[in-house]
């Protein structure tokens, strides 16, 4: 896997003479739009493009010896994101798979957002496009689903299968049943307010 120190080695790695006046350009640029990152985000937005670099020309994970099925929870590189939507690394769970894409739901065992989560007996005036997972083997800890950010990705996103749920367990089934709530029932509907932005961010599992 690709870290902070294997990132800076490539965006310093000497080009050939043919390109060097490109490259030198180009990692000129990058380094003014890191510079304009906010902290928290700058480790993980390096590890995206790396890992953009070495795999967006894969077709699918199968090629890399990734076999996603249905029910995978996976350990994903989402990419660069805009304001309200899940980037960077984030674990997510596999609902679906077509044509070597898959349908993943991202997650995060993020406190605050578990907190803010539906429930129907302990959180029922909670957010219903936030759906608690609660603890799945061997991940460490309960998690939550961000189930308007569902999203079909190519399968070479995933870096690794951290877990699986059986997709005819009970807990899948009502994770679809969420799922439709989501996208075609207005009371799924939980808009945020101006200026009250979800947190969707990198939060680790």
């Amino acid at each position: 896997m690709m870290n902070y120190k294997n990132v800076e080695v490539l965006l310093n790695a000497d080009a050939s003479d043919r390109y060097r006046q490109e490259w030198q350009s180009y990692i000129r640029s990058r380094k003014e739009v890191y510079r304009n990152l906010v902290n928290e985000h700058l480790d993980s937005n390096m590890v995206s493009e790396a890992n953009w670099i070495l795999r967006s020309h894969y077709s699918s994970g199968e090629e890399m010896g990734l076999n996603i099925v249905p029910g995978d929870i996976c350990y994903t590189d989402f990419g660069q994101a805009y304001l309200n939507e899940t980037g960077y690394q984030h674990f997510g769970i596999v609902m679906a798979v077509c044509r070597r894409k898959a349908l993943v739901i991202p997650m995060t065992s993020n406190p605050v957002q578990y907190a803010k989560a539906y429930d129907a007996r302990e959180n029922p005036a909670g957010r219903k496009h936030l759906m608690r997972l609660g603890k799945i083997e061997p991940m460490n800890r309960p998690s939550v689903l961000f189930l308007n950010d569902m999203k079909f990705i190519n399968t070479a996103r995933v870096i690794d299968v951290k877990a699986h749920l059986d997709v005819h367990s009970a807990l899948f089934r009502r994770i679809q049943q969420r799922m439709l709530e989501v996208l075609f029932s207005r009371e799924g509907w939980q808009e945020t307010g101006p200026g009250q932005p979800d947190d969707q961010g990198h939060g680790e599992n």
